[in-house]
């Protein structure tokens, strides 16, 4: 069984929950940015939590089943459609052979997430099938053309057809801990004053942070800080003193100071921020 791409947007990725265990190879884990909304999807088509799917960034994919496929989309809630018609959202969609999903642009939120009965069936690399756009190793992103083979389906079988998604806030709110450098600024809580505003700077790598109102975070120790291992979550400051959180392609190491850690919780709200959205960190107590 195969999946037909007829069209991709800024970006379509083959993702799982990442490739751990590799770190003192200089490999890092990788995996799907909003890992809730892949076990989301990959549950509502009956798969195991771990199977790929494909990671949309913003919409714009269109695929075409040459089977009959049971699929989910969830996440960012990107319009979508089969052959023209509206379908819902985190829901179960079933496409006879020939049938085209499109879809669109989201309104909200960054990553979309596409999972099919059976999981993306691409082969694995270093026991994963998730593509790491930092290192380059993985499956290619997707194309116009390419065709992604499918699964087995699993015995287990879907046990809801829709799954009601929250409407995100105004402003995120973002739960942090102290890091191993904070002692490297002046003011470390002044990253929990304010507001700060996700740029357009912001990748499967990090998303980078515009001052909204508040304090800047000011170093206070000039010393070079020797390269040193970094963990998804961590907020690390460069010398412009935009902070960066790191998301799922995180380089393993890092040579600028970690302020704060995000809650693991909280990783895939931050992966879900999209260029303009306001959020606040508050410390985790």
């Amino acid at each position: 069984m195969l999946i037909f791409i007829e069209r991709v947007g800024p970006l379509a990725t083959v993702q799982d929950l990442g490739r751990p265990g590799w770190f003192d190879s200089g490999v890092g884990q990788a995996g799907a940015a909003d890992r809730a909304s892949l076990r989301l999807a990959n549950r509502l088509v009956g798969n195991p939590e771990d199977h790929a799917a494909i990671e949309v960034l913003l919409g714009g994919l269109a695929l075409r089943a040459d089977t009959h496929l049971t699929v989910a989309v969830t996440g960012a809630p990107a319009p979508a459609t089969v052959d023209g018609m509206p379908v819902g959202h985190a829901s179960v969609l079933e496409l006879d052979e020939g049938k085209v999903l499109r879809l669109g642009l989201a309104g909200t939120g960054l990553r979309s997430y596409v999972a099919v009965r059976g999981g993306i069936d691409v082969a694995k690399v270093l026991g994963s099938r998730s593509r790491d756009t930092l290192s380059g190793i993985g499956p290619e992103p997707l194309h116009a053309g390419a065709q992604l083979p499918i699964g087995p389906a699993p015995r287990t079988l879907p046990t809801v057809e829709f799954a009601p998604q929250p409407v995100p806030p105004e402003v995120l709110t973002v739960r942090a801990r102290p890091g191993p450098r904070a002692d490297w600024f002046a003011e470390p809580e002044r990253l929990f004053r304010g507001s700060w505003v996700v740029s357009v700077d912001t990748d499967r790598v990090g998303a980078r942070l515009d001052r909204g109102d508040g304090p800047p975070l000011v170093r206070s120790c000039s010393h070079e800080l020797p390269a040193e291992g970094v963990a998804l979550g961590s907020v690390q400051v460069p010398p412009s003193g935009q902070p960066v959180v790191f998301l799922a392609d995180h380089p393993i190491t890092g040579g600028y100071p970690v302020v704060a850690v995000v809650l693991d919780a909280d990783v895939d709200t931050v992966a879900q921020a999209r260029p303009g959205q306001r959020l606040r960190f508050v410390p985790d107590l």
